[in-house]
């Protein structure tokens, strides 16, 4: 396979380079996102020495074997230092491994090149390991027919981990455990660059021009298995019918090396549908119709399909290794790994039951293409495997959802009726949702509410006709009910009082600035806030829970945050949600709007605090992210990650935390600058505030009524700060705290998850 993949790979360019900014910081830079002052052991260090001392890898047997040891001997903390030490002390390194890194979570960044891409391109991923076994920061699956919008190219398998997945971020590592938030991966996902432009020269190997009737047939006799142990044969399938060997004569290709090789050259020409792009990823919009000719897209969709079958079976052939297939596959440019996934989709949900030739497209209402009076057409009939299932998980989902219209709805996807039009033929949505043919990516969530509302026959609902993933930030009300993309900032923040499913977090509280029934698409500006590739490569050292390596470890360097979780605000409810459309476009979509496109609205939410209205402007696409849970705490806290711990109340006094507005800094360090110092000394001084006031954390103490929690998502949003959001029956305040020093976030906010709020329902 070794000279098939060298002859393939060589073709490989990338255009473009020139396009793009690297997002990485200069060469040789590390974060300076932690100190290591009164640390005279370290200080000459270099980042290499204090890298290759604190990585995952010089520590792993003595974590995993101090983590078991923690679950059986160690006591919880109370309080720091222990009865039986002194604050005057000095640890082991055995020992603070026992007492403070027993169950905390490690954070290990990754950075990936792209390959055949240029070294500006690149992807991130984050991994958490080292609490034991009690969890992660994932949601469960509600149901297993919503995991298809993620995809595993080496098998059936689920990924195990992030760079896995075909689709980026990946979606199997998107959810936070709680509503509206997103896991670590996802957030430092977003930072990534891997989106390179990748074509491949044309060496003159071109498609047979195929008839659809023999793409059909071909399509029903693979249904039965593939020659892969007859060469012969193979080579005439392909060859006869699909393709054209430019070495028939000489040199044919009968190796299946040199077949894969072919077949990933014809289907990487511009004329076949990218299914990589979000654009085209609702698939059935390419076969929604009974009938078709050999004119027009279906054919070419059909074609494509094949064609990929094809090179999908050569591939998993029982005559390749396990290796080989994970290294080509993980070479393959991004158009023909999403060719790869649309076959498989097919042959786990669909089949050619049979077809029929004849007609006149004139005469048919499933005409595809009339071109001509006298072209015949054929009729389709498919076999929807994964239908009974699909239909399942979506009344299951409505009910979850409170569905406004649900007894109806729920006695449609019954199809109980024999004259009922069939539910897959109700929209091309729903012809994705119900025959399973759904990519990876974020298109699932929109297929399941737009197959929801095709299935409603209330005639107000032609007014959500316009929900779709191009626009994902949005949502609509639906008779006194909200429902907001996972994605949008509304969803994000007000997730709270709702559930998440799928996608979709609702049922929410009504927006009385909406119609009875009307869509929403919500401006939200672009975060302040994001990774650069040091700071990736940078994450284990920067959490690390003991602080930079040494032999021992000073005791008073180390503290045990517990945060005061009695003292509880009861004064803080959600007033009301409300929508101002974009002032400069009001004019533009107030004719829009008749014509049926949806308005656009800045977001804000109103609460009444101590019997006062504070509204709080939902400006910026921030990110929430679930903190990991961890084992055996609450754990000691290093002294150089810094923070600021503050009740809700008092929360709303602060502004612009973090100077990521950039507009405080300066004035603070002028007022904090001691004026007995000069010169160097002064300087050095101002380096450690701004380093303090761009990395100090704060912690705001969320517990009591949901709305305490949704006001703090909202005060981020209004001041574009990411936060990570961490539930005291999981995670301690120290090991959060090191998850925001992880992804460089300035936020935490504390929540009780076993308080319930008196006010949850919208």
């Amino acid at each position: 396979m070794s000279e098939a993949k060298r002859k393939l790979f060589s073709l490989f360019r990338s255009r473009s380079t020139a396009d793009h900014k690297s997002k990485s910081s200069p060469e040789g830079k590390l974060p300076r996102r932690r100190k290591s002052k009164d640390r005279p052991s370290t200080a000459a260090s270099s980042p290499d020495q204090y890298r290759n001392a604190s990585s995952p890898a010089t520590r792993k047997d003595r974590r995993s074997t101090d983590s078991r040891l923690s679950a059986r001997n160690t006591q919880l903390l109370t309080e720091w230092p222990p009865t039986t030490y002194s604050r005057e002390g000095e640890l082991t390194q055995g020992r603070a491994m026992e007492l403070i890194a027993s169950g905390v979570p490690v954070y290990k960044g990754y950075r990936r090149a792209i390959p055949h891409a240029s070294d500006e391109y690149y992807a991130f991923f984050a991994t958490c390991e080292g609490s034991g076994s009690i969890g992660n920061d994932q949601a469960e699956i509600y149901n297993e027919a919503f995991t298809a919008s993620s995809f595993r190219l080496q098998g059936p398998e689920p990924p195990e981990h992030p760079w896995e997945s075909l689709e980026h971020p990946s979606m199997a590592f998107c959810y936070g455990t709680r509503s509206g938030t997103v896991t670590l991966n996802h957030w430092v996902s977003l930072s990534g660059n891997p989106f390179a432009t990748i074509e491949l020269r044309d060496p003159g190997v071109n498609p047979r021009e195929v008839e659809l009737s023999t793409i059909l047939d071909r399509l029903i006799y693979l249904e039965q298995g593939f020659e892969e142990d007859y060469e012969d044969l193979m080579y005439k399938n392909l060859y006869k019918n699909l393709l054209r060997d430019p070495d028939r004569h000489m040199n044919p290709h009968k190796a299946m090396e040199k077949q894969i090789a072919d077949l990933i050259i014809v289907l990487s020409k511009e004329e076949w549908v990218d299914f990589s792009k979000v654009e085209n990823q609702v698939v059935a919009k390419f076969f929604t119709n009974a009938s078709y000719t050999d004119h027009g897209r279906y054919k070419m969709f059909f074609h494509q399909l094949l064609l990929s079958m094809e090179l999908d079976y050569r591939i998993h052939s029982k005559h390749h290794a396990g290796w080989a297939k994970k290294k080509l596959l993980e070479q393959l440019p991004p158009s023909i790994a999403w060719d790869l996934a649309l076959a498989r989709k097919w042959r786990e949900c669909m089949t050619v039951e049979r077809y029929k030739t004849g007609g006149d497209p004139e005469q048919s209402k499933f005409t595809a293409s009339p071109l001509h009076v006298h072209v015949l057409i054929i009729i389709v009939k498919f076999h929807l495997k994964v239908k009974k299932s699909q239909v399942k998980a979506l009344r299951k989902f409505a009910r979850a959802m409170k569905w406004p219209n649900l007894a109806h709805v729920d006695d449609i996807l019954k199809e109980r009726s024999p004259d009922a039009e069939p539910l897959e033929e109700r929209s091309s949505d729903a012809m994705s949702y119900f025959t399973g043919m759904i990519l990876p990516g974020i298109t699932l969530p929109w297929l399941i509410m737009n197959t929801l509302i095709d299935c409603d026959d209330d005639a107000g609902t032609n007014a959500l006709a316009a929900l779709t993933h191009m626009h994902p930030y949005c949502g609509f009300q639906y008779k006194s009910t909200t429902y907001w993309s996972s994605s949008s900032i509304i969803g994000k923040v007000i997730g709270p009082t709702c559930q998440e499913i799928g996608g979709w977090i609702g049922p929410a509280r009504p927006a009385p600035d909406l119609g009875r029934i009307q869509i929403a698409r919500i401006r939200q500006r672009r975060p302040k806030q994001n990774l650069t590739a040091s700071d990736v490569d940078s994450m284990t050292i920067r959490s690390d829970p003991l602080g930079p390596p040494s032999d021992l470890y000073p005791i008073a360097e180390y503290k045990l945050p517990i945060p005061d979780t009695d003292y509880i605000i009861d004064t803080v409810r959600i007033e009301k949600l409300a929508l101002k459309p974009v002032a400069s476009l009001e004019g533009k979509e107030s004719k829009e709007e008749e014509r049926g496109k949806p308005l656009t609205f800045d977001a804000a939410v109103q609460f009444a605090i101590d019997g006062k209205s504070w509204p709080l402007r939902l400006s910026y696409d921030v990110s929430f992210i679930s903190a990991f849970p961890c084992s055996s705490g609450p754990h000691p806290l290093f002294f150089d990650y810094v923070y600021k711990a503050v009740k809700i109340d008092e929360m709303l006094e602060i502004r612009d935390w973090g100077s990521v507005n950039g507009s405080s800094l300066s004035s603070r360090m002028n007022k904090s600058s001691n004026p007995n110092l000069e010169g160097n000394e002064r300087d050095e001084e101002r380096d450690d505030e701004r380093d303090d006031e761009r990395e100090k954390v704060l912690v705001i103490e969320a517990f009591g009524v949901r709305d305490n929690e949704v006001l703090a998502r909202a005060w981020c949003s209004h001041w574009g700060l990411s936060a990570v959001v961490c539930d005291m029956e999981l995670c301690c305040m120290a090991c959060a705290i090191r998850e925001a020093y992880a992804g460089c976030l300035n936020v935490v906010i504390l929540i009780d998850g076993s308080v319930e709020g008196a006010d949850d329902e919208p």
